[in-house]
């Protein structure tokens, strides 16, 4: 992985669930890749444990008005229902998902996280998969839902890794992994 690959995490300021933010973050940042939090607000991030327990708290780097997307090459999207069921109501986080679609960059999202892609209208002709309660709601935006630790789907020209809970973050890093290697060879051979 290249030195400078950047990657931005999108999440509220409450109910984001910890481990589907903090265990990328760690991940990515020890990989070297430049890993930046957005917020609504610049209080800290407190983070739950599978939605009920408090987690850690974390600073977010940037709210999510002030962040630019386009100097990034992953979009992160973690799980949480609260923090997923509020995120999808930000303009400016659906926004931010449609700078990394349509603008080929890979979006990876967990659990609740792709109910954020079904309010920006990106779901629809992709194969995905998410926490379970989110199956419908992700069908009638036009996705095809498959029970996966992961799924990984090019379709419609932009790299979408997903996984379904916590359980599965071995397999989601290793998509994401994945997806941020084709970029930075891709950006590599222009």
């Amino acid at each position: 992985m290249t030195h400078h690959a950047k990657a931005l995490a999108i999440v509220m300021n409450e109910g984001v669930e910890q481990d589907e933010l903090l265990v990328p973050v760690r991940h990515l940042r020890e990989q070297g890749v430049q890993v930046d939090i957005a917020a609504p607000e610049r209080d800290p991030i407190r983070t739950l444990v599978r939605d009920k327990e408090p987690g850690e708290t974390v600073d977010p780097t940037h709210t999510l008005d002030e962040v630019d997307p386009t100097g990034y090459d992953l979009l992160l999207i973690p799980g949480g229902t609260l923090n997923a069921d509020a995120l999808r109501l930000r303009q400016s986080a659906v926004d931010t998902v449609l700078a990394f679609t349509t603008a080929g960059r890979p979006v990876a999202a967990i659990c609740h996280g792709p109910w954020l892609l079904a309010e920006a209208g990106v779901a629809y002709g992709k194969r995905l998969t998410s926490f379970p309660s989110l199956r419908t709601d992700l069908a009638n935006a036009g996705a095809t839902w498959a029970d996966e630790p992961l799924v990984q789907d090019d379709a419609n020209g932009w790299r979408l890794v997903t996984s379904r809970n916590p359980d599965d973050l071995e397999h989601f890093l290793r998509g994401v992994d994945a997806a941020l290697r084709e970029r930075s060879e891709a950006a590599g051979l222009r």
